[in-house]
């Protein structure tokens, strides 16, 4: 008997879905082109060049060559003639916004390099025109000491007259009343100001409003008003004698809201979340400024020690009506009159004698350089930036914490064993109940 069967159909096994990846999916990208580079290239580079140097002849031609303005015109044609060019070297290679970000930089770049010009040639002039001094000093002929060579700086001006070499006199007892004036200025306002500061920002209320108000006003307060007022308040009433404290109170009341204002502007820049940290932490309000936010802004305050500084350090009619004039050394600021450095320059360039106006000039170079002194020595005590340590810094940081291991170490291994005895004696307490 035959069974007819059908034929018997395969099972298929399913596969698997198949994953679909558009990225692998795409046709290959094409070939990178040329990447966009920040700041000015090569063609902006030799633009530049070539307007300054089209600028310049443009002016030396209506100045020099033509003689139709004068030649204290010529940077500012120059200048004028320089950015036209340059417009329109722009316009023939860019298009309106590009022209108009490359004018723009070419007039912020301008600006700086006016400032930096101006500063540099006050300084070569000031150099210049006191050179005399100078030279003098660093010649050493025979038989003359380091110390007569250097008469300028360890001399004062007694007994010198306007016909005297300058290999006579110095300006000793101008460097020495300058030092001792502003020091007691920056006693006076470095703590005040600070306080003030600080009372606007965490205090605040209607009186901080009124004293940020009187501030603000006290800015713009010019500087003999301020010498008449310590002339009437101090030495009329109380000393009825010019000396070198009286000048420093004058000098303080001009510094004092330049350190308020900047000092506030700091403060102000510093986040609310630093005080709310160090508050949730346990800490009081006055401990919270003093270890967070102080410590935070500590480079914006000796920047603002700086400004306060450059403004009361170049006085002189402040220090003329409090301290008077004087050719003498004196190195006590609480008797008898004073002359800073500026007064002392300001003297010496009013004479019609040349060697005086060569020593009123030298006078004003080492203002110049006391005051970078002081700068670099703000700069460093300000230290860098909160969070930012100087490797200096970092290797003081790594002895104090070497120091300090045996205690810690010591601490540990004291809790450890008072851990150890509690441990023990709750287990015996455990197996006597």
């Amino acid at each position: 008997m035959s069974i007819d069967m059908e034929p018997s159909l395969e099972l298929e096994t399913p596969t698997a879905p198949k994953t679909f990846l558009p990225l692998l999916e795409k046709d290959d990208l094409p070939p990178e082109g040329e990447r966009v580079q920040i700041g000015l290239g090569r063609d902006a580079v030799l633009a530049v060049i070539g307007s300054v140097a089209a600028g310049i002849a443009i002016g030396l031609l209506l100045s020099a060559g033509l003689g139709i303005i004068g030649i204290g015109w010529m940077p500012v044609v120059s200048f004028g003639w320089f950015v036209a060019i340059y417009s329109v070297l722009a316009a023939v290679t860019d298009f309106g916004p590009a022209i108009r970000n490359r004018f723009w930089s070419v007039m912020f770049a301008s600006a700086g390099v006016v400032v930096v010009a101006a500063l540099a040639i006050v300084i070569i002039f000031v150099l210049f025109r006191g050179w005399d001094v100078v030279a003098e000093m660093f010649s050493f002929p025979a038989g003359r000491s380091v110390l007569d060579a250097f008469h300028f700086l360890t001399r004062d001006m007694s007994g010198v007259g306007p016909l005297d070499k300058l290999s006579e006199g110095g300006i000793l007892h101008a460097l020495v009343a300058t030092l001792e004036q502003i020091g007691i200025a920056l006693a006076i306002t470095i703590p005040l100001g600070l306080l003030t500061a600080v009372f606007l920002n965490e205090v605040g209320g209607k009186f901080a409003r009124f004293v940020r108000t009187i501030v603000e006003a006290m800015t713009a307060l010019p500087s003999v008003v301020a010498g008449l007022f310590i002339y009437a308040a101090v030495i009329v009433l109380f000393t009825r004698d010019f000396n070198g404290f009286a000048a420093s109170l004058a000098i303080t009341v001009l510094m004092l809201p330049i350190m308020i204002r900047s000092a506030d502007v700091v403060l102000r820049l510093v986040p609310g979340n630093l005080r709310e940290a160090g508050l949730a932490l346990g800490a009081g309000q006055w401990r919270v400024v003093l270890h967070v936010v102080l410590p935070t802004v500590r480079s914006g305050l000796m920047t603002a020690i700086i400004l306060a500084t450059a403004h009361g350090i170049g006085e002189t009619a402040p220090v003329l009506l409090t301290s008077g004039i004087t050719t003498n050394l004196n190195v006590n600021p609480f008797s008898d009159k004073q002359t800073s450095l500026p007064l002392a320059a300001l003297e010496f360039v009013r004479s019609p004698s040349p060697e005086m106006v060569a020593r009123g000039f030298a006078t004003a170079a080492l203002l110049l350089v006391v005051v970078l002194i002081l700068f670099v020595f703000a700069r460093v005590a300000g230290g860098s930036e909160a969070g930012k340590y100087s490797p200096r810094k970092l290797r003081k940081l790594g002895r104090v914490s070497r120091a300090q291991l045996p205690s810690i170490e010591a601490n540990y291994h004291h809790h450890l064993t008072e851990n150890h005895l509690a441990q023990n004696h709750s287990a015996q307490l455990q197996e006597n109940l």
